[in-house]
């Protein structure tokens, strides 16, 4: 079992920053590759991105690609989510997931564990 707890959400202008932390218990956070999802009222759960267990490939959907980074530091179970240039469009409740492969995958079926999500709202 992996547990996962999503911190650093809240509400934000437009254009405005946050940056979501995703801190992981219980097994060898390492041997996970980590997603980050989102999901809006009445809209699906979206892939926003995700970064390989080694820390050496990310993935990112491309209404956030060159506005959002995602890293990890495996040494304190922890992933990240820095969200720049924030539109209203990002506003959501955020999830991060772990699937035991190497790289990441957009499908969210596939993820093993996942957290409680926390909301970002982006004001225009």
């Amino acid at each position: 079992q992996v547990q996962l707890v999503e911190s650093g959400g809240g509400l934000v202008q437009a254009g405005g920053s946050l940056r979501l932390s995703c801190a992981a218990s219980g097994r060898t956070f390492s041997s996970y590759a980590m997603g980050w999802f989102r999901q809006a009222p009445g809209k699906e759960r979206e892939f926003v991105g995700g970064i390989s267990r080694n820390n050496e490939n990310t993935r990112y959907a491309d209404s956030v690609k060159g506005r959002f980074t995602i890293s990890r530091d495996n040494a304190k179970n922890t992933m990240f989510l820095q969200m720049n240039i924030l539109k209203p469009e990002d506003t959501a409740v955020y999830y991060c997931a772990a699937v035991g492969t190497i790289a990441v995958t957009s499908v969210y079926t596939s993820y093993d564990f996942w957290g409680q999500g926390t909301q970002v709202t982006v004001s225009s």
